[in-house]
Order: C-alpha cells, then structure tokens, then sequence
C-alpha cells in the first residue's frame, strides 16, 4: 500500500493529536494512513473556496490537509472538533 507519499505534519496538528485518549489517537492513525492510498480513502471532501484544501472526517472530528502531487507530500494543516477547525 506504499504510495510513495509522506505525511508532514503541523506543530499544532501533533499537539491535538497528542491530547487526545489512546482509541483516538488510533482512529487518527487508521483515518491518515487512508490518505497514503491511492486514490486517497475516507470521507474526504474538496473545500469550497480554499484553493487546494481538503477534509477528512474521523468521526467528530476534522482533518484539514494539502496534497502537493509533484512532491508526493500531503501537509497536515489542522487536526480539530468540528466546529473549531474550519
């Protein structure tokens, strides 16, 4: 399942992560590592009105990120509750 894709991750992104409880924390990890498939797996949807930003919903919570395809990076921009990280 190697896509030679990474994961790069924001400061604030590994601090929520961080905060949360052990099966969470698990959730995240099964949610993410659906980003490294391709095509990308999960309820991702594209953002309206940010160029390039999407969403990947882990049950309550949010997942903003990037794809940068020519570099094979996905940026993990904020990791939030629902109504906090838009």
């Amino acid at each position: 399942m190697n896509s030679g894709y990474k994961l790069i991750y924001r400061k604030a992104a590994v601090k929520f992560i961080a905060r949360q409880d052990k099966d969470v924390q698990e959730r995240f990890a099964f949610g993410l590592q659906g980003l490294l498939a391709i095509p990308p797996q999960g309820d991702i949807k594209k953002l309206k009105g940010q160029d390039g930003l999407y969403r990947l919903r882990v049950g309550t919570y949010r997942v903003l990120f990037r794809i940068d395809h020519e570099e094979r990076i996905i940026y993990i921009e904020a990791i939030g509750n629902r109504g906090d990280v838009y």
